[in-house]
């Protein structure tokens, strides 16, 4: 029995029963029976692979090896070895943790090879509690991708995913060619040259000339003010009393370094779209109907090609027209295309696609009371996109402004932005999904359905309450 002490007295203090049944009942439950034990099996030749930067930690179904779980490491011999060895072990199947961008080399190698890989989220993957080490994880990881208990994430073709390489290459181009226009502006200013003042874009033809006479060696701010170009609406004596400034020699050296990389940033960003152009122009048309191409003769050779036209290319690859979806341009469709392709058979529903965009209420429930209502963070640039084409409905004149109008007086705009994001996701999964076009109603269409609706609600909300409704 425990003895303690209490005032330097021995006192026998035997615990309560129920406190004795509560932690052998928790004990039971902490050393419970597997909670898979039950389930059907849906791939049994599962295998997993907890990934890392150095080293892959690789787990089979037991008795198809000497060793289940096996280490390797990152050179690509070793890589061709691990999926040899998954060979040889039958396995058909194979879960990945999608930890950093070290999983895509593996799942280019498994797919290549015949395997079906499946590339989960690591927050969902490591649930498990206790002890945790990339053994035991890749061992975890197999077993409950035997009884298909992960979601495989969704991951385009290998032509949409060259597109959406460069797309993504030219974003990065175009935000580092912004930052050198801010290092320009901001060397101008410490100068007190207020070139911004008079020219709204500094990284115009003008700006960039009278830029460059600067770096020429040329202080008269009346030659400089004399580049402009007849369109810039500020007078030639306005521009010349902006040009005025105290040249330093530092920033000098700044505004030189920052008009290099600007134009570095603009040559990478035309051969990223030279890329892009025959990336494009290579994928294959969802609905083909014109002819194939006949091969060039030496006749023909020489002819110059025909102009990239970007909403005709997407209109033959995606088979319908998404422009002419208000809001949604042209940059908008070609990042969907990118991002998710032309096909989205791989959401069951429209509902499955806008909450794997993260446009859909996130709601967190702990005992029957919602605490959140807020959407899932979720980093995808088709959402990003689909956001701006909602906000850009602030003054369209059409159904869809009618629409993102309304919620934006009753829930504010950022809630409106994500209703009206969530609604052209839905419109445009339904025009890959089925075809055809989007057709406008009208503003006034939109309205008088509104109040059709809102007056059938009325009605049968006086009819519940025994009253009726009058006309004014």
């Amino acid at each position: 029995m425990p003895q303690i002490h209490v005032d330097s007295k021995l006192i026998n203090a035997p615990k309560p029963a129920k406190a004795i049944a509560g932690k052998s009942k928790t004990r039971r439950r902490r050393a419970g029976k597997d909670p898979t034990v039950g389930l059907p099996v849906l791939n049994p030749h599962a295998a997993a692979i907890d990934i890392g930067a150095a080293e892959h930690w690789v787990a089979v179904p037991p008795g198809r090896d000497q060793e289940s779980v096996r280490r390797f490491g990152c050179f690509t011999a070793e890589l061709e070895a691990l999926v040899a060895w998954l060979k040889k072990c039958r396995v058909k199947t194979v879960v990945l943790e999608a930890t950093g961008n070290y999983w895509v080399v593996l799942y280019d190698l498994l797919e290549a090879k015949g395997l079906t890989p499946v590339v989960v989220n690591p927050r969902y993957a490591k649930n498990m509690t206790g002890k945790k080490g990339d053994i035991s994880d890749c061992q975890w990881m197999q077993k409950l991708h035997t009884y298909g208990l992960f979601a495989n994430s969704f991951r385009p073709g290998e032509a949409i995913r060259q597109l959406r390489t460069y797309l993504r290459q030219r974003e990065m181009l175009v935000n580092a060619a912004s930052q050198a226009i801010q290092h320009l502006h901001k060397a101008l200013v410490e100068m007190n040259v207020q070139l911004a003042r008079v020219i709204s874009d500094i990284s115009g033809d003008t700006g960039l000339r009278i830029i460059d006479a600067i770096l020429g060696g040329e202080r008269d701010p009346h030659k400089l003010a004399g580049l402009k170009d007849p369109r810039i609406r500020a007078s030639r004596n306005e521009i010349a009393l902006a040009l005025q400034g105290h040249w330093k020699e530092d920033q000098l050296f700044v505004l030189e370094q920052a008009r290099l990389s600007l134009a570095h940033g603009q040559e990478q960003i035309a051969q990223c779209d030279q890329r892009i152009e025959q990336q494009m122009r290579s994928l294959k048309s969802r609905y083909p109907q014109d002819p194939p191409a006949k091969p060039e003769t030496s006749a023909t050779a020489t002819q110059p090609v025909a102009a990239f036209n970007l909403s005709d290319e997407l209109k033959r690859i995606v088979g319908v027209d998404l422009t002419r979806i208000d809001g949604v341009g042209s940059v908008t469709a070609q990042i969907v295309l990118s991002e998710v392709g032309p096909d989205v058979s791989k959401w069951a529903t429209e509902k499955h696609f806008a909450s794997w965009l993260g446009l859909c209420p996130d709601h967190k429930i702990s005992g029957g009371k919602i605490l959140s209502r807020s959407t899932r963070r979720v980093v995808n640039r088709t959402r990003n996109a689909l956001r701006m084409a909602a906000y850009s409905l602030e003054r369209s004149q059409s159904a869809l402004g009618a629409k993102y109008r309304r919620l934006k007086s009753k829930l504010g705009a950022p809630k409106a932005i994500i209703a009206m994001a969530h609604h052209l996701a839905r419109l445009i999964w339904r025009m890959l999904r089925y075809g055809g076009e989007y057709v406008d109603k009208g503003v006034a269409a939109y309205e008088a359905k509104y109040r059709a609706q809102r007056m059938k609600w009325l009605a049968k909300q006086a009819q519940e309450l025994n009253l009726k409704l009058i006309a004014a």
